[in-house]
């Protein structure tokens, strides 16, 4: 028993838990999540394309079932579950997420609405795309190392020699353990050009390059409004965000949008405007549809109510409330040369694989030169027998081991020895000679060519430029994602969510108040509460703010398309405000930026205000009119008119004086109790013999209407002039039968 205790180890466990910990994330980062900066791929993808590779799946074989492929790959290379595998291979099949996919597949391999909608491995077909050659063609010519696989039986290469760097061109996602990484695409021909430029200037900045690669190119297009300033950070410090928003086309009346941010899914935008258009949201829309088909893979529809719609500004909107502006977290965290997780920027990234692509070329020409050497050996000993033909011949005949007389004759080795013997008699024909002896000379100089290369740095670089060069005309291709400065988008206030439809606002004596579509109603004939009847109107627009009187002087606030309708009796105003006890809501107006309202008290003083002071988010209101004791305030008259200089003030009191005058007599405050407008004497108001009763505005070419019950007196310009003062004078008495006044109401002609 304590021989067998001696044999075990034993450790902390804080110290087992730790380096299990890092083991594990370690295994994680290296062999699952983090793609290498060499061949810019992750260990499962490197193994799907080897596997397919040795498949003979190439870009011009035939399409085989994909469960066959994931069959091999977690078979000889990656021991992991089948349907992560072939989620692994679908994304590298979607043009719609890889910006050049790796995989040619056939079947049902997902849409942008749902990428992890493709069929099932049994049900689709694949091989490898023209652009696995860019990984796969030097695979054989002694580039890369090779590690035994999982189980010791086969070999698979440790990373595969990448041709460009495609760690920039296809991005890549993934979610370590404590880390992560979010790359973006770009576009083959201005990376080409970038690695071009860093070849000729090493010393050359991330500044530098961004004249070469302007910023990500997304697959499914779209167009990226990030600043240069916030890519320049991004590519220098290897962090940062990108946005990206939809394309769009303005008609007369729809808007077509023609491409979509990458990863946006076309249902889901649609589902969002809808939900906001079932929300009344979205008033100035009245359709949506979407029109894509094999032609236009994205084409969705909004139609807008008339073309007076701010288009623009709708889609601002929209940009702002929806899928059709994304923002993508960049995170260069890649595994460089040095086998170690880093957060690398642009010039870094482009550095090290500039590197390893220069390594990969310098092993492929080693390898390649071992290649001619032998070669050249063996012909060298072939020329040797041809010139000794029938010494040859006759070793061959009669010596018992022919290839050591052979070796000791010519002074041979044992391959080219064995190479004489391997010869056919018809390749002992003169023309053969001459095709070796021309071989040889192509292969001398070829060596020498290769020995120039490999004993020159410049030769070396020239040969990675021109590579660079002819691989871009192959493969190159145009920008999809163009990069545009734009305004940030900003979405709806409430107000502009808002119809501008006519309204009529309808306030009762007992304070109900509700709302009437457009401006044709007669709140005289609507129907009230028993006890209840009609006080006052205004009319307006339903994104208009509606505000409210009281008789203590204080006006209260409220959306217009916030009250109820008047199919309905309404609803009391003291459920929205909190006036005094004893304040009943005399008046209501509605408010019209710049506009003017005269504001007075039965005490008969009054002012002209701008409406825009009488704005208040208050439930208790807010105090405009300075009201005396035991006097009230007297319903607001809403001044339309700009010029003030020709509008006349007509005033009342309950003994039948009436008092006309210049408007401008009265002073413009903000509030307050303002000047005497008709003289009433104190004495006389405070024993409530006297007071104002009514107060309107008039126009030049407007009469005056003088309401006395069910009788009318109206005034006409002429005989207005009998009752034209000074401000604060007596007035005139009207004539008899007409001196009990309710009401003074200016009308049109």
């Amino acid at each position: 028993m304590d021989q067998i205790s001696e044999n075990i180890e034993t450790l902390p466990l804080s110290k087992y838990t730790s380096d299990a910990y890092l083991d594990y994330s370690m295994y994680v980062i290296n062999d699952r999540a983090l793609p290498h900066v060499a061949d810019g791929l992750k260990p499962v993808q490197r193994r799907i394309i080897f596997a397919m590779s040795q498949l003979g799946l190439r870009s011009d074989a035939k399409h085989v079932k994909s469960a066959r492929t994931v069959g091999e790959v977690i078979g000889k290379f990656h021991p992991h579950g089948d349907s992560a595998c072939y989620e692994a291979m679908a994304l590298m099949a979607q043009a719609f997420s890889f910006r050049y996919p790796m995989v040619d597949g056939q079947g049902n391999w997902g849409a942008p609405d749902d990428p992890k909608s493709f069929a099932a491995m049994r049900y689709t077909e694949a091989r490898l795309s023209i652009y696995s050659r860019l990984l796969l063609d030097e695979l054989g010519q002694g580039t890369v190392d090779y590690i035994p696989n999982f189980d010791g039986t086969f070999e698979e290469p440790k990373l595969l020699p990448a041709q460009l760097p495609f760690l920039l061109l296809n991005g890549s996602t993934g979610i370590a353990v404590g880390m992560a990484t979010d790359i973006p695409p770009h576009n083959l021909n201005e990376v080409v050009s970038a690695c071009i430029h860093l070849l000729d200037k090493p010393k050359a900045t991330d500044l530098d390059l961004m004249t070469h690669i302007k910023g990500p190119d997304f697959p499914s297009g779209g167009k990226i409004i990030t600043s240069v300033d916030e890519i320049r950070e991004i590519y220098e410090t290897g962090r940062g965000t990108i946005r990206a928003r939809a394309i769009f086309e303005k008609k007369t009346d729809e808007i077509i949008i023609k491409e979509l941010p990458h990863q946006a899914s076309p249902s889901k935008v649609l589902e969002q405007i809808a939900q906001q258009m079932n929300a009344k949201k979205l008033p100035m829309l009245v359709d949506l549809r979407d029109e894509s088909d094999h032609e236009s893979p994205i084409r969705l529809v909004l139609v807008v109510r008339s073309n007076r719609v701010d288009k623009e500004r709708l889609m601002s909107h929209l940009f702002a409330t929806t899928d059709l502006e994304k923002t993508y977290r960049v995170n260069l965290n890649v595994i460089g040369l040095n086998q170690r997780p880093a957060v690398l920027n642009l010039s870094s990234m482009l550095k090290q694989w500039l590197q390893y692509r220069s390594d990969v070329v310098t092993r492929r020409l080693e390898f390649r030169l071992e290649k001619i050497l032998n070669r050249l050996h063996i012909l060298d000993g072939l020329l040797i027998a041809y010139l000794n033909l029938d010494e040859v011949i006759r070793i061959i005949r009669e010596e018992d081991k022919p290839k050591e007389a052979l070796v000791k004759k010519f002074s041979l080795s044992e391959a080219q020895a064995n190479s004489i013997l391997d010869l056919r008699l018809r390749q002992l024909a003169r023309l053969e000679e001459l095709k070796l002896t021309s071989e040889k000379e192509e292969l001398l100089s070829e060596s020498k060519e290769i020995e120039k290369v490999l004993g020159s740095k410049s030769r070396l670089k020239s040969l990675l430029k021109r590579e660079l060069q002819e691989l871009a005309r192959e493969f190159g291709d145009d920008r999809r994602s163009p990069i545009e400065q734009v305004e940030d988008s900003k979405a709806f206030d409430e107000e502009e969510l808002i119809s501008n439809d006519p309204v009529t606002i309808i306030v009762s004596e007992r304070g109900w108040v509700r709302s009437a579509k457009g401006h044709e109603i007669d709140p005289s004939e609507l129907t009230y509460r028993d006890g209840d009847g009609f006080r006052h109107f205004a009319r307006g627009k339903s994104n208009e703010l509606a505000l409210f009187l009281d008789t203590s002087g204080r006006f209260y606030a409220t959306p217009a398309h916030s009250l109820p309708s008047a199919r309905g009796q309404g609803e009391p105003l003291t459920g929205r405000f909190k006036p005094k006890d004893g304040a009943d809501f005399i008046g209501i107006i509605m408010h019209n930026p710049g506009a003017h309202v005269l504001l007075s008290s039965n005490a008969g003083f009054g002012f002209v205000a701008p409406v825009d002071e009488m704005i208040t988010k208050n439930k208790s209101g807010k105090a405009c009119i300075s009201i005396s004791k035991g006097a009230v305030s007297l319903a607001p008259i809403m001044i339309q008119s700009a010029d003030l200089d020709h509008l006349k003030v007509a005033a009342a009191t309950n003994l039948g004086r009436l008092l006309i005058f210049d408007l401008l007599a009265l002073p413009s405050l903000s509030k307050g109790k303002g000047n005497k407008i008709i003289n009433i004497s104190s004495s006389s108001f405070k024993s409530g013999e006297e007071w104002m009763v009514s107060i309107d505005v008039l126009k030049p070419e407007e009469i005056l209407v003088v309401k006395s019950g069910n009788r009318d007196l109206k005034l006409k310009p002429a005989e207005l002039d009998i009752f034209r003062g000074e401000r604060a004078n007596r007035g005139r008495k009207v004539p008899r039968g007409f001196q009990k006044i309710d009401k003074l109401i200016a009308a049109p002609r």
